[in-house]
């Protein structure tokens, strides 16, 4: 059992139709059909959604998102129309809110690793392989791989798990030419995000992103994108092969669950409430990482 520990009720704007309450994100329409994203403080961790917010986490990941747009744009297209709050919407929607075009989505999370970690780290050690690609022995925790690899997942319900699957299993469910785009695309955004994070003292280890189609057939990246909720960030210079990495991620909250509070995230159990100082010291970390990607001051 998993899910929300204690699903919010979601806020009635006039002109907007409430369509879905995601681990983070709600999801309206608006009265000319576009969609609006609104990213809230919520956070999860092993399929929870935690009954603790982290303050300014969904400004920072929208604030990120555009960020990352901008810089991605000669590669691929994106769904974002406008980041005004809708009229009649609360003020604390500022900051957090995009008016997006609506897609046909594609049934894929499309992730990119340069690096071993997370369940590819779990597959390989297994087999070898991560989602049917052969790796190289010797591989540990934290490896960097020969070259970037395209191992994409399928797109879980709340509360559910997102399952590894080949390439060729996404090529059966959307058609050989999409799947090759997909891994394509992934790859290209992945090498660019990569070398900026780089340059910026970090590390790109894994990522994950969405697309769907416009009503011309274009793809087009959707979502959130390179942000610490999708994304493993390494700081470059504790980088070391053969252990846990520290993160600018949730790693840290996982690793507070699992260790430190008592719960068991195999038990049916829903997990407790953060204390205040990993509620802080998760903040700073979203922060940190905005901050060092943009080089710009978070307010």
């Amino acid at each position: 059992m998993s899910g929300f520990v204690e699903k919010p009720e979601p806020v009635q704007v006039p002109g907007l139709i409430h369509l879905h309450t995601g681990k983070v994100r709600d999801l309206y329409r608006d009265q000319a059909g576009r969609l609006v994203m609104v990213a809230s403080d919520r956070t999860s961790a092993y399929d929870w959604v935690l009954p603790t917010a982290i303050p300014d986490k969904g400004r920072i990941l929208t604030q990120l998102s555009l960020w990352w747009f901008e810089r991605l744009a000669d590669i691929v297209p994106n769904h974002v129309v406008s980041t005004e709050v809708p009229d009649g919407a609360p003020a604390d929607w500022a900051g957090r809110t995009l008016v997006c075009r609506n897609l046909d989505m594609l049934p894929v999370e499309c992730v990119a690793r340069g690096y071993l970690s997370g369940s590819g780290l779990k597959e390989y050690r297994q087999s070898r392989t991560v989602c049917g690609i052969t790796l190289p022995e010797g591989l540990d925790n934290g490896s960097e791989l020969p070259a970037p690899i395209f191992t994409p997942a399928t797109k879980a319900e709340v509360g559910e798990h997102d399952e590894n699957v080949t390439y060729e299993e996404v090529a059966r469910r959307v058609g050989a030419d999409t799947a090759a785009q997909l891994r394509q695309t992934t790859l290209a955004v992945y090498g660019r995000a990569r070398d900026i994070a780089r340059e910026r003292g970090i590390i790109l280890a894994d990522t994950k992103f969405e697309f769907g189609r416009d009503e011309d057939g274009a793809l087009v990246i959707a979502d959130e994108v390179l942000t610490p909720d999708s994304s493993r960030f390494w700081p470059a210079d504790a980088w070391q092969p053969g252990q846990d990495q520290p993160s600018f991620d949730k790693q840290y909250i996982r690793d507070w669950l699992t260790h430190d509070s008592g719960w068991d995230p195999a038990s049916e159990l829903p997990p407790p409430a953060l204390p205040e100082d990993v509620v802080a010291q998760s903040r700073a970390k979203y922060v940190e990482a905005y901050e060092r990607l943009t080089g710009q001051s978070w307010s």
